[in-house]
């Protein structure tokens, strides 16, 4: 059977880069059986021949009417698919779907009739306003890291710009690499709407949101790029964590040192 990826490099090449990032996410443990979502825009990717392909799938309904989104193509994973499976067989655990011209619903086209996750609705709904915003970012990674959802267990850590402040102040990089910081949004019912409003409303602030008791929402310019800033996030977390674990409070970076940080390397915040 013919794969939507053959003869197309480029398209091959966003692919595996997806596979690639599923593979990093289990074997951080941040992927246990079917946790996890990752959904990238690859319009630019696609060409006539892909736009003529006929649909392998019933019309389904998104759920929302998304404007922006009129004509686009996105791999999204499969429902009930696992991360370390996608790693190793993308097209078998994720699907290619056209958005319809009533931008309410889509169909798959390529290469099996793999349903996308249940969580579809958000992940799009933030890709439409990424559109609607200009902006050059291209995909969307839900995932469970250890560290960062066992801060978030913790009250005193919720608080608008508190974790941000932790941890940009355990290692240089993290304030270089993550420069927006990291939103919280308090808990809410997983696959939710209100979840998926509360998470927009983050990202217009950042690129990385926790969702207390559940995980991570990033956006990035593409696949790697929302995972680098979540393991760079995790890095931090780890280090906070471990030093308390060897029974002594993090000193941290000074003030002083991270708007150092901000100066040298001419950062928002």
């Amino acid at each position: 059977m013919n794969s939507i990826l053959d003869g197309r490099s480029a398209l091959k090449k966003e692919i595996d880069k997806i596979a690639e990032v599923a593979g990093y996410l289990w074997q951080n443990g941040w992927a246990e059986r079917n946790g996890g979502n990752i959904t990238v825009n690859i319009t630019e990717l696609v060409d006539d021949e892909i736009r003529r392909m006929p649909a392998i799938s019933e019309v389904k309904q998104i759920g929302v009417t998304l404007p922006a989104l009129k004509g686009c193509y996105f791999y999204c994973k499969g429902t009930g698919k696992r991360m370390r499976d996608l790693a190793r067989w993308p097209m078998d655990n994720g699907s290619v779907i056209r958005i319809l011209d009533d931008c309410a619903s889509y169909v798959i086209i390529a290469d099996n009739a793999v349903m996308p996750t249940s969580e579809l609705p958000s992940h799009l709904t933030v890709h439409n306003h990424l559109i609607e915003s200009g902006s050059a970012y291209k995909a969307t990674v839900h995932t469970h890291p250890i560290e960062l959802v066992a801060m978030s267990h913790n009250k005193k850590f919720l608080g608008k710009d508190v974790l941000t402040r932790i941890l940009w102040s355990m290692i240089p990089e993290t304030k270089a690499f993550c420069p927006l910081g990291l939103g919280v949004v308090p808990y809410q019912l997983p696959g939710s709407n209100d979840l998926a409003d509360a998470t927009l409303k983050e990202l217009e602030d950042y690129d990385v949101v926790l969702w207390e008791k559940h995980g991570v929402f990033a956006k990035g310019l593409d696949v790697m790029d929302a995972f680098d800033q979540i393991d760079v996030l995790s890095k931090s977390a780890k280090i906070y964590i471990d030093a308390k674990c060897m029974g002594f409070e993090p000193d941290g970076m000074t003030d002083e040192q991270m708007a150092e940080m901000t100066r040298a390397f001419n950062l928002p915040k």
